[in-house]
């Protein structure tokens, strides 16, 4: 069995890599040989800076028992290298995606895989939780033809949840961000400067009487003031961030008091119980593979570098962000 070479997190901005002998296989396993696994750079920044939380609101895949030394990550695509007596060996070759920490080989059971449909590249598949994630805002958002639609946050997730509205017969689609690099990026109609001294005027002239929806994605608390504030008389505003510890004070007074906006909370790990009935995590994975294999978010990696580099792309993403969209590990460097 080969050796496996694991990402751990060590400690608040300390992060190395492991390297460890892999157990034999049971006879109900597979050996996966990883090819690309992707930062998902909102939830793994506040781990790398040690601001998680121990409350259950991680990726479901993934223990909320969070303490140091701590491997994590949950976006690696590999091929199936060996199987146990027990596997169909048809199995060898696959490509697969899993909810797996950053390593070079992982074993697993088939059941905590998904095979990659055909013509689905890694580099694209190693985007599936953030579409997964996107389409999950976008059904709980549930827009309506000709509305005005402010997007918040124009990071992977903010940027896919953007692509999947842009397909909507929208009034008009306005994204905002600190970042150029991510504002280019961006599919929205118009996508704005939210540090810019005059972000808040161009907005409600775009907008008019103000967003009928609003998607928080910026993973920074202040900016639900931003969305109370440009959201219109008995508009929603979908939150879709993970702010962890982090926190702001919030304006509930004032106009918010009187302007009847939906706050919606919004999660990957669960369905919206309006849809529950007759959608399950199968029937969104479709969604999610058709929906990737339109947008081909793989235009959105900025960064590609070995595991072994790890800790230069949490320093780069930690210090300059504004100089990044998508890290990805390449295992074949």
């Amino acid at each position: 069995m080969p050796k496996a070479k694991t990402l751990l997190f060590a400690a608040p901005n300390k992060t190395e890599i492991r390297e460890s002998d892999l157990p034999a296989l049971k006879e109900d396993e597979v050996l996966v040989e990883t090819i690309v696994s992707a930062i998902s750079a909102g939830t793994e920044m506040l781990v790398y800076r040690g601001q998680f939380s121990q409350a259950v609101d991680l990726h479901d895949s993934i223990s909320s028992d969070l303490s140091y030394p701590l491997a994590y990550g949950y976006a690696c695509v590999g091929v199936v290298r060996e199987t146990g007596i027990q596997i169909d060996k048809s199995l060898l070759g696959k490509l697969v995606f899993a909810f797996q920490p950053h390593t070079s080989h992982f074993i697993t059971h088939p059941s905590s895989f998904i095979l990659l449909p055909e013509g689905i590249s890694p580099e694209t598949a190693c985007f599936l939780p953030s579409m997964e994630t996107a389409v999950n805002l976008v059904q709980d958002a549930a827009p309506i033809l000709g509305e005005r639609v402010l997007v918040l946050g124009q990071g992977v997730v903010g940027l896919l949840a953007a692509a999947l509205l842009k397909e909507f017969p929208l009034e008009i689609l306005v994204s905002a961000d600190h970042f150029e690099l991510r504002r280019k990026a961006s599919p929205a109609d118009v996508s704005l400067d939210s540090s810019s001294v005059g972000f808040h005027s161009q907005a409600r002239s775009l907008l008019k009487t103000g967003a009928d929806l609003t998607l928080e994605l910026s993973g920074n608390p202040a900016a639900l003031d931003t969305a109370i504030e440009l959201t219109a008389f008995s508009g929603r505003i979908v939150i879709g961030s993970w702010y962890g510890e982090k926190k702001a004070q919030i304006d509930l007074g004032g106009a918010f008091h009187r302007s009847r906006i939906k706050l919606i909370s919004s999660q990957v790990s669960t369905i919206s119980p309006e849809l529950s009935g007759r959608w399950d995590k199968s029937r969104r994975f479709d969604v999610v593979w058709n929906a990737l294999n339109r947008i081909q978010p793989e235009k959105w990696i900025t960064h590609r570098i070995p595991i072994d580099e790890a800790g230069k792309a949490y320093a780069l993403l930690d210090k300059n962000p504004q100089e990044t969209i998508q890290f990805i590990f390449d295992y074949k460097s």
